[in-house]
């Protein structure tokens, strides 16, 4: 065992032994400053000698320590890669690691894209903001790909030796970069970027670590390589698991469209009605639905749409019927045409739980076609019935020169189709003005059918009695169906409203005089009904109903005079008496003018702003002698004319 004297002995022992021990460098110095102090020059000179000699060996031992370090570090790296990791989180554990081994400040990874240039996809211990995949053109990285070698520089801003790239000298500007070392990764044949490791002062590069960055590297390309497949890989099951799924719900869907198809076409087979396919549909599609004809009216529905603006769903309606395709009506809703080749049957207002896609779309055809073939079967069965159906209409224009046993006896047989002539109902005369004939006729059955009423035909016109207390408005909507159909406008007389059987002969003859009054006043494609005439309705009227004729025309200012004791009546007649003048008018009543301009407001205010043009004046004029006549020849009262 050494002593204390050979521990501190000034010779070449104590050098080896510091040596061996692995002193530190103070250790060496503070040796030779005793040397200067205690031994002889060339004592010292040995000395110095073998301490410089110690400086090599202890640097020497110092690098293989390092490169022992590395080696371990590159071991623990190339065992945490062969880790499963997504290409994200692999590139982080080659930047860390190798900022780890060669102690840089910054270490990073490019990639190379198809368009050439590096895009930045890894960064540690960068210090400012980097954009995700910052792209690079040029710079050391694409010059370290191009050469297929390392390139490193002591300081890269001042090395005019190096390829420079505005982008990349931004970003090393911005970090305070000095020392760079750039590494292609290269596997196989292709590059497939680049490993940059930099340091923010002037430092050389040693061999060791060029050497462990490069192998790294190698390992790094290895593994970039595996992940990127293994990520292309697992999109690709993961797309094909989705193209599973999709095939697996497409065929469920599938099933269920063929069940759906055979539900609704064993309903029509087994005579299901509207209703009740209605329903079918809507369950398939998982959908509220209502099935509305040509006219907007609802013919069939599963729950009610309150929400619903007519006008509106008409608008989207013709809108779907010009693209024969489904419209959106607002938020979840859709108009679908209902049509049979040409021919417009109605429309639906669909309002699915869920979207309508794929399949779905493919259903919905399938319900149209069911809900089309339910309606044509509808009318099949109209066109069946109509010789039945227009006897019956024959019998009951004949019915006023037969008796009253022959009445009940086609009230029993009408109220076994449905029609109940004790209800409100009116006639139209229709002649349509050009082509399509046939099919009006076969439209009118089908409709006279689906609204409980009859149809016939008469020297060329056909004849409708269907339910409805207001023929003027019936006519219209009748009207503007047939003429969408044929396409061209048809002239149709209308009257009504009759009450009781034997009122039908009646309606017939005023529709009909009403028809033919249309053709005489050059009035041809147009509708009307014997009110909508005026006083020409009151002279072709069966009955020259006064009454109704005044009440129609002047009913409202009676009715005001009767129950405030006004006098709108006699300032109208005073009125018209001067020439329509208020002021002579008010001369005439001993009033104030602005008392008959006031109650001219009121008088407007009750016939409408068109009482005043030249037709109407001639039929109020004509009510209100009708009026004071009556009142003239005691005929009753005002009020009691309107009763």
């Amino acid at each position: 065992m050494e002593d204390e004297a050979d521990i501190h002995r000034l010779d070449l022992l104590t050098v080896l032994r510091l040596l061996a021990e692995e002193a530190p460098v103070e250790s060496y110095e503070e040796l030779l400053l005793r040397a200067g102090q205690e031994c002889s020059e060339a004592e010292r000179l040995r000395l110095e000698q073998a301490v410089r000699l110690a400086y090599v060996i202890h640097a020497s031992q110092g690098r293989r320590r390092q490169r022992e370090d590395g080696l371990a570090e590159l071991v623990d790296t190339a065992r945490d890669m062969t880790q499963p990791h997504d290409l994200g989180e692999l590139l982080h554990v080659i930047t860390r690691r190798v900022k780890r081994i060669i102690s840089a400040d910054v270490a990073c990874i490019c990639l190379r894209e198809e368009d050439g240039t590096l895009s930045l996809r890894a960064a540690e211990g960068a210090t400012t903001a980097i954009a995700p995949e910052m792209r690079l053109q040029g710079g050391p990285g694409h010059q370290a790909i191009a050469m297929g070698a390392p390139l490193w520089t002591a300081d890269y801003l001042r090395d005019t030796s190096l390829e420079h790239s505005p982008d990349a000298d931004d970003f090393i500007r911005a970090e305070g970069i000095k020392s760079l070392l750039a590494v292609p990764l290269i596997h196989g044949d292709s590059a497939l970027g680049v490993l940059l490791c930099a340091v923010r002062s002037v430092r050389r590069v040693t061999p060791d670590e060029i050497g462990l960055v490069c192998s790294l590297a190698a390992l790094g390309a290895v593994a970039i390589e595996r992940a990127e497949r293994l990520q292309d890989a697992r999109s690709e099951v993961s797309e094909l698991e989705l193209d599973g799924f999709h095939a697996r719900t497409s065929l469920a869907r599938l099933e269920q469209l063929e069940d759906a198809h055979g539900r609704m076409m064993s309903l029509l087979l087994s005579g299901a009605d509207l209703d009740t396919v209605a329903q079918a549909a809507a369950d398939a599609l998982d959908s509220v639905l209502q099935l509305r004809d040509p006219a907007g009216r609802i013919m069939a529905a599963t729950a009610d749409l309150s929400d619903l603006d007519d006008e509106a769903v008409a608008k989207t309606s013709w809108e779907a019927h010009a693209q024969r395709a489904p419209a959106a009506h607002g938020e979840g809703t859709w108009v679908v045409p209902v049509l049979a080749g040409a021919e417009n049957l109605g429309f639906l207002v669909l309002r699915p739980t869920t979207a309508l896609v794929g399949v779905d779309q493919q259903l919905l055809r399938l319900a149209i076609q069911a809900i089309a073939l339910q309606l044509l079967l509808q009318r099949g069965t109209a066109v069946t019935q109509a010789p039945v159906h227009d006897t019956l209409f024959d019998e009951l224009l004949a019915l006023p020169s037969r008796g009253s046993q022959q009445a009940r006896y086609l009230e029993q047989r009408l109220s076994g189709i449905g029609l109940d002539l004790a209800q409100p109902h009116v006639l139209l005369a229709i002649r349509p003005e050009g082509r399509g004939y046939g099919r009006a006729i076969v439209w009118a059955s089908s409709y006279a059918h689906g609204r409980a009423g009859l149809k016939t035909v008469q020297d060329g016109c056909i004849m409708l009695l269907l339910p409805g207390t207001g023929a003027s408005e019936v006519a219209r909507s009748v009207g503007g169906e047939l003429t969408a159909l044929l396409g061209h406008p048809v002239t149709m007389g209308a009257a009504g409203p009759g009450r009781v059987p034997g009122d039908v002969g009646r309606l017939h003859t005023e529709a009909v005089r009403c028809l033919e009054a249309l053709t005489t006043l050059d009035a041809a494609g147009s509708t009307a009904a014997l009110e909508d005439l005026g006083f020409m309705g009151l002279l072709l009227s069966e009955t020259h109903d006064v009454t109704g004729f005044i009440d129609t025309v002047i009913g409202p200012v009676l009715g005001y005079d009767h129950e405030n004791a006004t006098d709108l009546t006699e300032t109208l007649e005073a009125y018209f008496a001067t020439g329509a003048s208020p002021s002579k008018a008010a001369e005439t009543l001993h009033v104030h003018p602005n008392t008959v301009s006031r109650r001219l407001e009121r008088i407007t205010a009750l016939l409408g702003a068109r009482w005043q043009q030249p037709g109407r004046v001639l039929d109020v004029q004509l009510a209100l002698r009708m009026h004071r006549m009556r009142t003239v020849l005691h005929l009753g009262s005002p009020g009691a004319a309107r009763s």
